[in-house]
């Protein structure tokens, strides 16, 4: 039986040391991508992102500068017996990111030498090996 399947957009952003955040969620062991699940009235996958990162981190999305990274997959994180499907993006954001609403902390890691933070698969298997 295939494991049921979880949609979302991740965003890649950057500081001008060249880290990329991470955000853990409330109740989550492990870091990972901001970004989230497409609702009902986004237009599309940037919209998506521009909410989640309005609502999740209270900064705006620069449309105009996000950049098609790649489409990955892997186990979910947080939802035991799913895989989460990412269409991920490279983003510029306006503001400086901070932690709300079900975000619980940020992290700025160097995508070359994670660590071990405890990071999700999506993120250390597909996202921060394209970065390097």
């Amino acid at each position: 039986m295939n494991a049921p399947t979880i949609r979302i957009v991740a965003a890649v952003i950057r500081d001008d040391r060249g880290r990329v955040l991470l955000v853990r969620k409330h109740g989550a062991a492990v870091f990972q991508q901001p970004g989230g699940k497409p609702e009902a009235g986004d237009a599309d996958a940037l919209a998506t992102l521009a909410r989640e990162l309005r609502e999740e981190l209270g900064c705006a999305l620069d449309p105009g500068a996000a950049r098609f990274l790649c489409r990955a997959s892997a186990p979910a994180a947080n939802e035991q017996g799913h895989v989460v499907e990412a269409e991920v993006f490279e983003v510029q954001v306006l503001g400086e990111p901070c932690a709300q609403a079900e975000i619980a902390e940020l992290r700025w890691i160097d995508p070359a030498t994670p660590g071990e933070l405890p990071i999700a698969l999506l993120s250390r298997e597909h996202i921060l090996p394209r970065l390097r």
